[in-house]
């Protein structure tokens, strides 16, 4: 084995008489995942945009049919890119509301007050800025694509204030619900510490969450009705999620992509009948929770 050093060249696209922004698009196109966004393929080239140009590449993630509308910039970004860059992430998410949508700005060169002003517009719309450095590596060219802005990130239930500030107790739930759709909540409770024994129920006022070690754990939450459980699943939608809950005939209430979860109702009669799917999708919830 060669323990042999060969240090890197910097190439700057921008004034380079091969290496453009076509060869840029080519690479990506060809093999999205030197983005580091994920497991995506290739919707469009040089997308046309109504009175608003040509989007650069429209990218869609494989499991949860994410889009990622991204726009490239050979040099240091300007004002002219971040606006084409919001206003095509925005063409697409008007005419396609089915998915969800985020906006990717690739440039050589993003500079600080630039990234101050993108970061202005995290939280308000999923915005991703990476950082792309051309490399001459012996006689080889390359690409590395650092994430230098990610998309802001959504509180998780458990770090609610709201919800921290307001405990309540089971009395206020029974009352609220029904004594027996709590006791479904103990029942979903059991099916969890069949994996998971350090896990309990904690009541709060807009819903009964989990702890795990005395601190909120809330990868799932429960909802009592009067008359059925609602039961919140953090899961991102995707079509194999899809088809397990349609083939365990689960009732599914619409997905809440604010915070991406599965909303099931649940009777006593589901809990009973149909825990093994209940299990298994609680189970995966757990382990990705586990694993963020």
């Amino acid at each position: 084995m060669s323990n042999q050093y060969v240090k890197p060249e910097r190439i700057q696209l921008r004034n380079h008489p091969n290496l453009n922004e076509r060869w840029v698009q080519k690479l990506v196109a060809d093999d999205p995942s030197i983005l580091g966004l994920g497991d995506l393929v290739l919707r469009a080239v040089e997308r046309q945009q109504p009175r608003a140009g040509r989007l650069d590449l429209l990218l869609q993630d494989v499991d949860t049919k994410r889009r990622y509308e991204v726009e490239l910039q050979l040099g240091a970004t300007d004002e002219a890119h971040i606006i084409r860059t919001i206003e095509y992430w925005d063409i697409e998410k008007r005419r396609y509301p089915q998915y969800e949508h985020c906006a990717v700005l690739i440039a050589e060169d993003i500079t600080s007050r630039f990234l101050n002003v993108i970061s202005l517009f995290n939280g308000t719309l999923p915005i991703i800025a990476i950082q792309m450095q051309a490399l001459r590596v012996g006689g080889s060219q390359t690409l590395l694509f650092t994430r230098v802005l990610d998309e802001f990130a959504r509180g998780l239930v458990d770090e609610d204030e709201d919800a921290e500030a307001a405990p309540t107790d089971r009395a206020y739930w029974e009352k609220r619900g029904s004594r027996p759709t709590v006791l479904l909540a103990d029942r979903m409770l059991e099916i969890l510490r069949s994996f998971d024994s350090s896990l309990n129920l904690k009541y709060n006022k807009f819903y009964i969450g989990l702890e795990k070690d005395g601190q909120p754990y809330n990868f799932i939450v429960f909802k009592p009705k009067k008359k059925h459980l609602n039961c919140e699943i953090s899961l991102r939608e995707g079509d194999d999620l899809d088809a397990r809950i349609d083939d365990a005939g689960l009732d599914t209430l619409e997905y809440d992509r604010r915070y991406n979860r599965y909303r099931l109702r649940l009777t006593k009669c589901d809990i009973e009948t149909k825990s093994d799917h209940l299990r298994d999708l609680l189970r995966l919830a757990h382990d990705r929770r586990a694993g963020s």
